[in-house]
C-alpha cells in the first residue's frame, strides 16, 4: 500500500541539523500520522508520497521549506514585571534557554525561549527552535494502512475532538 492522502503512516527516522542529531524515532515507537491532513510540513510529506513499507528516504528541507527563516519581529523585549507573581519572579524561571508557555493579546498560545536578560526586560524569541535551519531527514517507512472513519473525524490521538486550540504535535517534523 502506497503513502497517499488519508493513509495512516508510521515512519522511523533521524533528523540532523548541521551534522548534529536532533531527533531519532525508531520503528518500535515510530512517528505516526494521517497523511495529507496538515500535521506535517508539506515538503516533508511531498518527499514520502507514494512510498511503501520498507522504502527508505533521505532528503533535506531548506529553512524556507521547514520552519521558515528567523523572523526578527518574533524576537521581542518584554518587561520583567510580566513574569512576576506576587511581586517576585520564580527562581530559575528566567534562565537563558528556558522555553516558556505564553499567550499573546489575542489569547493564542506561544512558546518563547529566553534569549537574554537585561536590567528591566527579558528578550524572548518566539521563532520555532529550528527556524533558519536546514533539516536533514533519513529514515524508513514502517507501516502504511487505511485510516478508520473515526480516525479521520477525531485524528489519531483525539486531537480534532480536543478543546486544545493548538492541536497535537507528533515529533519534530510535526505541526508544532
Amino acid at each position: 500500500m502506497k503513502i497517499e492522502k488519508n493513509k495512516v503512516v508510521s515512519l522511523s527516522y533521524t533528523l540532523t541539523v548541521e551534522g548534529d542529531t536532533i531527533e531519532t524515532v525508531n520503528e518500535k515507537n515510530p512517528l505516526k500520522f494521517i497523511f495529507g491532513t496538515g500535521y506535517l510540513l508539506p515538503k516533508f510529506e511531498e518527499n514520502v508520497l507514494n512510498k511503501v513499507v520498507g522504502d527508505t528516504f533521505d532528503f533535506k528541507l531548506s529553512a524556507k521549506e521547514g520552519y521558515g527563516e528567523v523572523n526578527s519581529d518574533a524576537i521581542v523585549e518584554l518587561p520583567v514585571d510580566m513574569f512576576k507573581i506576587d511581586g517576585k519572579v520564580e527562581d530559575g524561571l528566567l534562565t537563558i534557554g528556558n522555553v516558556l508557555p505564553m499567550q499573546d493579546s489575542d489569547g493564542n498560545r506561544l512558546q518563547g525561549t529566553v534569549e537574554e536578560l537585561k536590567e528591566d526586560v527579558v528578550v524572548m524569541n518566539f521563532n520555532h527552535p529550528l527556524a533558519g535551519s536546514e533539516l536533514h531527514f533519513k529514515g524508513e517507512v514502517v507501516e502504511v494502512r487505511d485510516s478508520t472513519p473515526e480516525e479521520l473525524i477525531n485524528g489519531l490521538y483525539g486531537e480534532k475532538a480536543s478543546s486544545c486550540s493548538s492541536g497535537s504535535c507528533s515529533g519534530c517534523s510535526g505541526g508544532c
